[in-house]
């Protein structure tokens, strides 16, 4: 079960996530969170540095949809003007969105990653859906009340996955 939680892979930042090193895991779509993983969960564009990122992975033909459990306005309101596609109110780490996205790329499980902030939502959801899953530094320390609460849970999880010597970063 605790494994469920366990992401394929840990970087500091989307920044670090290069389209070279997914071509070379077939990855041909990504899955991304938006609050605390593409900007702050207070902020309500992207940054000049996002929309670089956007546009290397759509150069190099990597398709991009935002899923979110936030509502339809807060969504809307950034991935509009990136022309991103984007899923809201997901309810992850239900599966449905996942698989909704699959379905609308058009690929196979192993040519899609997750990419998210959360051990909660986005890995465990990426998980399940059978996909590949990177989790990443959330971009600010601060968080809406939800996710505070999901945090405490997660600092169990990671120190439970440390102690059983599954993962070696530092939080």
């Amino acid at each position: 079960m605790i494994n469920r939680f366990l992401p394929n892979e840990y970087v500091k930042s989307i920044f670090d996530i290069h389209p070279d090193k997914l071509k070379e895991k077939g990855i041909k779509g990504i899955i991304t969170d938006l609050d605390n993983t593409l900007v702050a969960w207070d902020v309500q564009d992207a940054t000049p540095e996002v929309m670089e990122w956007f546009k290397l992975m759509k150069k190099h033909d990597i398709q991009v949809t935002i899923i979110s459990n936030n509502n339809l306005q807060r969504v809307k309101i950034f991935s509009e003007p990136l022309d991103i596609p984007f899923i809201y109110s997901a309810r992850k780490p239900l599966r449905r969105a996942f698989k909704r996205v699959q379905k609308q790329m058009n690929l196979k499980k192993e040519e899609i990653v997750v990419i998210g902030d959360q051990l909660l939502t986005d890995v465990l959801g990426g998980n399940n859906a059978g996909l590949y899953t990177i989790l990443v530094v959330p971009i600010v320390q601060t968080d809406g009340k939800i996710t505070r609460m999901n945090r405490k849970i997660e600092r169990i999880i990671l120190n439970n996955l440390r102690n059983k010597g599954k993962i070696g970063w530092e939080e």
